[in-house]
């Protein structure tokens, strides 16, 4: 190698020495803050939330999947046959219990009402001429012949029938002429026009005119397992529990009703029983063929222990809490637990009133560590009920 190129070799070796001592001499010399490294941070203490277990009336609830369903749900249909002349309703409208919802042509069905009118009139006339024949042989006595009065007396009796015919067939006609005017049965939304106006509809027809939901109130069906039946029995019977109507993901809460129906089957396949519950709907939220989810208040315990539920940790030998002395130290206190729900659990063994227990920061801490605490603050809308 030339003397040149080792030359500028050794240079080169030389500035980045240089330059990493001068580098290293900075940072060693950088003013240390007053309290700071390994020593100062175990004596303040691992940072943890923590809070004290509290006595508390604590709610109960099952949860389960439902679909939202109408109150009530009728297919409108023309119970005669005709033209529909007028539909008077739009698709979507809200309609009220007997608002005039469709014309059907009534002409045929007057028609038929004045004919069964008049077909009376001449039946009474008939009779009341029967009757004065039957007067008259009456008053001859034995001047008249016997099979004469008897046949009078059957014509005033064949007749006084026909009369009483005559009035059902007035009935039956009136009724017919009442059907071409539809009204609609029950309160509630229209769905689609089923038959426009102009066209030919029947009483045969399963399809009707349109199809009318009531939403108002409106009901959700859901399930529950077999092994809660007693206690829902109980409550309905006593005072309905509220259920809950959540979105389908059971992040918000969309309506409260109450429990109205327990089926009278289990459904041995799955174990199973079929629940429904009313809600009155007056923001309509709910809508029928809507999936939710449900939470139904099955009981609520009075007095009991409650943690948040972020304290119990599970061990090699069971559920735990950190449990916080008067000196900041934490020890593992095992625990039995109860119910949970809205982020907080029952315990049922362990703890008592007052006593303070990490919430969060558990993955640094072991029997003996000192922390630094600071107070838990529960999410919003997720404490749990006084």
């Amino acid at each position: 190698m030339p003397p040149r190129s080792k030359l500028w070799i050794y240079l080169g070796v030389g500035l980045i020495a240089v330059s990493v001592y001068y580098w290293q001499s900075g940072h060693n010399t950088a003013p240390v803050a007053a309290g700071a490294g390994p020593a100062a941070s175990a004596q303040a203490g691992v940072p943890a939330t923590v809070t004290k277990a509290k006595i508390s009336d604590f709610d109960v609830y099952v949860t389960s999947l439902g679909t939202v369903q109408a109150y009530a749900t009728v297919t409108v249909r023309s119970r005669i046959d005709g033209e529909l002349l007028k539909a008077y309703f739009s698709e979507g409208q809200f309609v009220k219990k007997d608002d005039l919802i469709a014309q059907i042509d009534p002409r045929p069905y007057r028609a038929a009402l004045e004919q069964a009118n008049a077909k009376k009139t001449q039946d009474e006339v008939n009779l009341e001429n029967a009757k004065l024949d039957l007067e008259r042989y009456l008053k001859l006595g034995e001047f008249a012949a016997r099979q004469q009065l008897d046949t009078q007396r059957a014509t005033v009796s064949q007749l006084t029938a026909q009369l009483a015919a005559d009035d059902a067939a007035i009935d039956l006609a009136q009724t017919q002429l009442d059907y071409a005017t539809i009204k609609t049965p029950i309160s509630g939304r229209a769905g689609f026009k089923l038959v426009d106006e102009g066209n030919i509809v029947n009483a045969a027809n399963t399809n009707g005119l349109v199809v009318i939901e009531q939403m108002r109130p409106i009901s959700v069906i859901f399930t529950q397992s077999e092994a809660y039946i007693h206690e829902i029995n109980a409550g309905l019977a006593s005072n309905p529990q509220p259920v809950d109507a959540l979105s389908s993901d059971g992040k918000s809460l969309i309506s409260t009703g109450k429990l109205s129906f327990v089926d009278n089957l289990v459904d041995t396949s799955t174990g199973t029983i079929h629940l429904k519950a009313t809600f009155d709907n007056q923001d309509l939220k709910l809508w029928p063929g809507m999936s939710v989810s449900t939470r139904l208040l099955l009981k609520t315990l009075k007095n009991v222990l409650i943690v948040p539920t972020n304290a119990i940790q599970h061990g090699p030998a069971g559920l735990f809490v950190y449990q916080v002395d008067d000196q900041n130290k934490v020890q593992v206190q095992p625990v039995d637990i109860g119910p949970a729900n809205a982020g907080y659990t029952v315990v049922t063994k362990g703890l008592t009133e007052g006593q303070t227990v990490v919430v969060d920061g558990q993955y640094r801490l072991q029997n003996g560590v000192k922390i630094a605490p600071a107070d838990y603050v529960p999410p919003s809308g997720l404490a749990q009920s006084q």
